[in-house]
């Protein structure tokens, strides 16, 4: 039997860094596809801030650091890292355990995700989109995944970091794994870790 996401204990994060880092046009300048990575965990403060700056709550109104369709704030981020699987409760800045074990690997073929210390999933709510015309609701919902991925690729380039965005996945797969309920969606998968010397 699965435990409600809701009903599950969320695993506090540092408090994130919600200043600083490099200049913009030094971090557009860095950012790109790495796909070689070492294998050694992010420190909790670091993944704190990733998490931050990916979709975080940035301010007293819930609203988030990277924008959606009509603020629908329809994503989730499940990461899978070499000891389980964890959801991003972006309100509680914390983690809640979804699975033990490490199942890097149903994250994509590349050998490399299995290398890296971190793989997030995007799962979208497609209930929360209710707003978005319904011919629109694929095209929203891959308009905000960019937003996310672009945020968490520039916190890469600013922390010295090595990330690549990734569409080959299973879905069904993850799906499964990730005992998703019909109407959320894998979108979209990135691989993140500091980059092999």
């Amino acid at each position: 039997m699965t435990t409600a996401p809701h009903a599950a204990a969320v695993i506090d994060l540092p408090a994130p860094r919600t200043s600083g880092g490099k200049p913009l046009f030094d971090c557009l300048r860095e950012r790109a596809s790495v796909r070689e990575f070492d294998s050694r965990p992010l420190p909790a403060r670091l993944l704190s801030d990733l998490l931050w700056a990916t979709f975080g709550v940035s301010r007293p109104d819930g609203k988030r650091t990277a924008p959606t369709s009509f603020d629908s704030r329809e994503f989730d981020l499940y990461l899978f890292t070499a000891d389980g699987i964890r959801r991003y409760d972006a309100n509680a800045h914390g983690l809640v355990t979804i699975k033990a074990g490490d199942f890097r690997a149903a994250t994509g073929a590349e050998d490399w995700v299995v290398a890296a210390p971190l793989n997030l999933v995007f799962v979208a709510d497609y209930l929360k989109l209710k707003d978005c015309p319904r011919g629109l609701l694929d095209f929203c919902a891959t308009a905000d995944v960019g937003f996310l991925c672009e945020n968490l690729s520039l916190f890469c380039a600013s922390e010295g970091l090595a990330s690549c965005v990734r569409g080959g996945f299973d879905g069904e797969r993850l799906r499964a794994l990730l005992d998703l309920p019909a109407q959320q969606r894998v979108v979209m998968a990135q691989t993140v870790g500091f980059p092999r010397s």
